[in-house]
């Protein structure tokens, strides 16, 4: 249950292991600022403290993705504490562009297959 005055998200997306998952993330007050938790499988993911709640949501979201996480998004299900069910649209936040070494070097080939050489003989 999310804690009074704390939005609470629902995350989705593909895990590390590229496996379908949907997890709320909650957020923890810690001083004057607050950090948002993940709990997936026997893994708790939980961001350093930033001064408010969709702060904290933006970085949680990048430290999965440089864990490998892919295809996320995240739909609001509580604000401030009220219950919102389904009402609120889904986030989604592309994936980080990464150059895909098996993909340059397939291309690599195909170019080197076209490329002049030169002969000896």
């Amino acid at each position: 249950m999310a804690q009074a005055g704390f939005d609470k998200h629902q995350l989705a997306g593909l895990d590390d292991r590229e496996r379908g998952f949907s997890r709320p993330v909650e957020f923890e007050q810690a001083g004057e600022g607050y950090r948002a938790v993940l709990r997936y499988e026997a893994v708790r993911v939980a961001t350093e403290v930033h001064p408010s709640q969709d702060d904290a949501l933006t970085v949680l979201i990048q430290t999965l993705q440089a864990q490998g996480y892919r295809q996320l998004k995240t739909q609001l299900s509580f604000r401030n504490g009220v219950y919102l069910g389904s009402q609120e649209l889904w986030v989604e936040y592309p994936d980080p562009l990464q150059a895909d070494p098996a993909q340059s070097s397939f291309f690599e080939t195909i170019k080197n297959w076209f490329a002049p050489r030169s002969t000896h003989g």
